[in-house]
């Protein structure tokens, strides 16, 4: 159900790409569908892709690539997350790409997010949240995170510390549910060392869901 889910939202989110646009592709597997429904559109547009995997994904795809030296606004970003509540607070960077996805969305005039049904929640948390750190101050923010309430792993690929396209690694931190995510994004984005993490509040203007044959979409109003 999860993938017919996600391949629904993904090519949902595609129609709303015009031809000409300047367009972000997230990373993960449910923004791989929207870069499929982009592709099968066959329109001229130019990407800004979010990780170094969705660039070679796109270009496998005939889609045309371009970095942020050559554009200074993406006309719509769309990518997927790992929780979202209602009022479109969300939790990413499970495929690890947080840093460059925050930055595109930034960037951007419009975001859409997509999700399979499972990704709604009524609070953050239960889904581990990722925090990118310098690795030389990774063990004073992994104490940091811990003596917070969270449990904390540093994350790894084939028994290495993995690291992210912007060199840097990352901390899951398994807090069960984040209360007063506003204040904990503050909290975050003023300790040092940390240069990005996975909470994106304030960035999405509009959610797409997946439920079974039908997609809805949220605007945030709670």
């Amino acid at each position: 159900m999860a993938a017919a889910e996600k391949k629904r939202v993904g090519f949902a989110a595609a129609e709303l790409v015009k031809a000409g646009m300047i367009v972000g592709l997230g990373t993960g597997s449910t923004a791989a569908f929207f870069v499929d429904g982009v592709a099968a559109r066959g329109l001229t547009i130019r990407c800004v892709p979010t990780s170094e995997a969705t660039a070679a994904m796109a270009r496998a795809r005939g889609l045309e690539i371009v970095s942020l030296r050559d554009v200074e606004r993406i006309a719509l970003t769309v990518d997927g997350v790992d929780e979202v509540d209602t009022n479109l607070r969300a939790i990413k960077g499970g495929g690890g790409a947080l840093m460059r996805e925050k930055i595109v969305a930034s960037l951007s005039d419009q975001v859409v997010y997509i999700g399979d049904s499972s990704k709604l929640v009524g609070t953050l948390g239960a889904f581990p949240l990722p925090v990118e750190v310098s690795p030389f101050a990774a063990p004073a923010i992994q104490r940091q995170l811990t003596n917070a309430g969270a449990e904390v792993t540093l994350r790894e690929a084939n028994g290495q510390p993995f690291v992210s396209d912007e060199g840097h690694w990352i901390l899951d931190a398994a807090f069960k549910q984040i209360d007063d995510p506003e204040k904990f994004d503050t909290l975050l984005n003023s300790t040092p060392g940390v240069v990005a993490h996975g909470l994106f509040i304030g960035l999405i203007d509009r959610m797409l869901i997946a439920r079974g044959d039908e997609v809805k979409a949220l605007d945030g109003t709670g």
